[in-house]
């Protein structure tokens, strides 16, 4: 009776303990992706400041270049283009984080344009508003950088949650996948041709 007694109580004590190891990865897994998605709202956030930055920016523009209107309607497209792409965070899949990222670099390069394309009107870059909007953005896209490396510190944590043993088990039974990354555009490792 006596020893019925030890063997079930060590049996209470490890299904306990597998209990709790089980409940405890499961809870850390949660509270990991629930960060990678919280920091994944914090860029959309930091896109979307840009993005409510450019009407204004392209309407400064329009009244001293209107016969750029080419640019301006690119960067309008490009915008548009950009804040139509949003991805779940619950699907932060490489390819989805790609084509987010793919749409944002377009608009980008359009807002690249169209601040080269100021350098031909001196008034323009005079302009009080002109000049506050640009710092505002300048300002959005250091934030963009500095949140892009926060979600990719976050979902690095977590992936390698999901990915360790043994929590990579308790990863696999709850369907816990890992998450992408921010990666830098293909050949961004190049540096560009100056010629004077």
């Amino acid at each position: 009776m006596k020893k019925n007694l030890i063997v079930l109580i060590v049996i209470i004590v490890i299904i306990g303990g597998a209990f709790l190891w089980v409940k405890n990865t499961y809870n850390s897994l949660v509270t990991a992706d629930e960060q990678v998605s919280a920091s994944w709202s914090q860029v959309e956030n930091v896109y979307q400041r840009r993005a409510d930055l450019i009407p204004n920016l392209v309407a400064t523009v329009k009244g001293y270049a209107e016969h750029e209107s080419s640019t301006l309607e690119s960067v309008i497209e490009a915008r548009s283009k950009a804040t139509g792409i949003t991805v779940d965070p619950s699907k932060l899949s490489e390819e989805n984080i790609i084509a987010f990222q793919n749409a944002q670099g377009e608009l980008s390069q359009a807002l690249g344009r169209l601040m080269v394309l100021t350098e031909n009107y001196p008034d323009l870059k005079a302009n009080t508003n002109f000049m506050e909007l640009q710092a505002q953005l300048e300002g959005t896209e250091n934030r963009i950088a500095t949140e892009r490396m926060k979600f990719n510190e976050t979902a690095r944590a977590y992936n390698t949650m999901v990915r360790k043993f043994p929590g990579n088990i308790i990863a696999s039974m709850f369907n816990f996948e890992t998450k992408g990354y921010f990666a830098a555009r293909e050949g961004a490792e190049t540096a560009p041709e100056v010629k004077f």
